[in-house]
């Protein structure tokens, strides 16, 4: 079973960079084609930055076009939380960290088989290791 991580804001504010802070705990989004992994091509596993949980493998990532890292599916489902988002005048699913809530993205049904799926990911969100 998945151990759920809590903190307090100011908590996360000691924590992780301006950026960091801002993108997973504000659920903010980071400049497109300007960010660490949109054309990263190392072969490994993308974990949460915040609690280090495994998220996307880079088997599944792919070049989206949009500027941020994109992966067709999850390592799995059980590591992320989506939700319906609202937002900005759009209809969205946000993706999240299951263990400790991060804001990671947004997943769409514009993606390649055979998931269909487009999970757009920021690469503040994420940390990368190498596999071994």
């Amino acid at each position: 079973m998945l151990k759920k991580i809590y903190r307090e804001l100011h908590e996360w504010r000691a924590l992780l960079d301006e950026e960091r802070f801002y993108i997973t705990r504000k659920k903010g989004t980071e400049r497109p084609f300007q960010n660490q992994y949109y054309d990263h091509k190392s072969k490994g596993t993308y974990q949460c930055y915040c609690c280090h949980l495994p998220l996307f493998s880079s088997d599944d990532k792919f070049d989206s076009g949009t500027g941020w890292p994109s992966y067709t599916q999850p390592i799995t489902i059980k590591n992320i939380v989506e939700k319906p988002d609202n937002s900005l005048f759009m209809r969205r699913t946000e993706v999240l960290c299951a263990a400790c809530d991060a804001h990671l993205g947004h997943v769409f049904d514009d993606g390649p088989l055979p998931t269909g799926q487009r999970y757009c990911i920021n690469s503040a969100a994420l940390k990368f290791v190498d596999k071994i």
